[in-house]
């Protein structure tokens, strides 16, 4: 990192940590990240002081938000099993990860302060890490590099880069270069992402491919015994969508779409998740069916509905939308008409649920492998998911081949986690 650049990035730190200070209490997630860095580094030091054991190792994972958190998780969790000895730390940057993070299982867990050499220095002193292991993408210059002068490895897990990223630009470039120069392993997803990490500086000594750990997350979800007992209540024989994680865009096409499918199919049945559960999204949808003629009901309210009569399932809380995909016979997965992107399309794939989505999936590896593997579709407007979604609900044998598909595509891509933790524990191995 050039000098100037050296100092505008310190300056842009300082100034992200004097306004922590300052900002009021909102719902906001800028202000409530900015909030949350208030007196951060003396909760670690104080956290550390209770739970680090030095005579033992730790490994910091840091995952940015829920979707680096979902990499992470399976990695931790194999950590655990294979390496009981070894202490585990996890920082997040984002509010919307704060509950997520809890489910990691760490032994010391926070948000990650701002990118200055004192935070960096007095997090480093209190965790003690044997390695440090960024997941998917963000690293953080300053950490990196103060990692290295202490010797520790650092490592970049399910590393992915797509091609419109940000990160290939010029400025991202010129402040993040020395960073991904400086990493001692990065797993890519796969050959082209590689490739394109290279190019943002990565050694080639450093690379190998270690696969997506989000195909392990999904598929073990999918392979459970046990779910949360709401799935039980809501099984029914009706021809279900599940749409997940929609957007007010998406909700939009899918409401005109879903009109033509009750007209040909009156038993059709859908569960919608939006990604907010918020009152103001909630809202517009329990209206939209009402007006529709549609019995709706909440998923807070599903145990004093009758199951059988009610035509629309609102789900008005988190955490449940990776189980209630075992409902689907069919899945529409939000963000492709949304700017945010697509969100995950492998989590109704590993229940063997046939995947439509919206046309913004440029950002998304596996959407791509799900349509080349004739398990998803991408329509571009109303007509075309009613088209898609008429068929797959309307013949069981064609519903059954296009999910089979998408469910043998996640099965193929299984494996990262192993391959992840082997990088891990082969740095554990050089290191005290």
């Amino acid at each position: 990192m050039s000098f100037p650049l050296r100092v505008a990035y310190a300056g842009a730190m300082g100034l992200a940590n004097g306004l922590a200070h300052l900002v009021p209490a909102s719902d906001s997630k800028v202000w409530r990240s900015l909030r949350a860095r208030r007196n951060l580094l003396a909760q670690w030091e104080q956290e550390a002081a209770q739970q680090r054991d030095r005579s033992r190792p730790l490994v910091w994972l840091h995952a940015p938000s829920v979707g680096e958190g979902l990499q992470a998780r399976p990695i931790a969790q194999a950590l655990r099993v294979a390496r009981p000895d070894v202490q585990l730390a996890y920082s997040f940057y984002s509010p919307s990860a704060e509950r997520f993070a809890e489910t990691i299982g760490a032994d010391l867990t926070g948000y990650l302060p701002f990118d200055t050499a004192r935070a960096a220095d007095r997090l480093l002193d209190a965790l003690s890490p044997s390695a440090l292991a960024f997941v998917k993408l963000d690293v953080w210059p300053v950490l990196v590099s103060r990692a290295k002068a202490r010797g520790i490895p650092v490592l970049l897990l399910s590393a992915t880069l797509a091609e419109g990223s940000g990160r290939r630009g010029g400025l991202a470039q010129s402040l993040l270069r020395d960073a991904y120069a400086s990493l001692d392993l990065v797993g890519a997803i796969d050959a082209v992402h590689a490739h394109r990490l290279a190019a943002l500086g990565v050694p080639e000594s450093a690379l190998s491919i270690s696969g997506d750990t989000r195909f392990d997350q999904v598929w073990t979800r999918a392979q459970a015994s046990t779910r949360p007992a709401v799935v039980d209540v809501l099984r029914s024989s009706r021809p279900t969508l599940v749409a997940g994680s929609t957007w007010p865009a998406d909700e939009a096409v899918l409401r005109d779409a879903w009109r033509s499918v009750r007209g040909r199919i009156p038993e059709a049945r859908l569960i919608i998740a939006p990604h907010e559960p918020t009152t103001a999204h909630l809202t517009p949808i329990l209206t939209w069916a009402r007006s529709a003629g549609l019995r709706v009901t909440t998923l807070a309210a599903v145990d004093t509905a009758s199951e059988e009569e009610t035509d629309v399932i609102v789900v008005d809380r988190t955490g449940l939308l990776g189980d209630l995909y075992a409902l689907a016979d069919a899945a529409f997965v939000g963000g492709g008409f949304h700017a945010a992107g697509l969100h995950s399309v492998i989590e109704p794939a590993a229940f063997g649920a046939p995947v439509v989505f919206g046309p913004g999936h440029d950002m998304s590896r596996e959407a791509g492998l799900l349509i080349a593997a004739e398990g998803g579709v991408s329509v571009r407007d109303a007509d075309g998911l009613a088209r898609v979604l008429s068929a797959w609900l309307m013949d069981p044998n064609a519903r059954r081949i296009t999910g089979a598909a998408a469910r043998d595509l996640v099965d193929r891509e299984r494996g990262a986690t192993t391959r992840a933790l082997a990088l891990v524990e082969s740095v554990l191995t050089t290191r005290p």
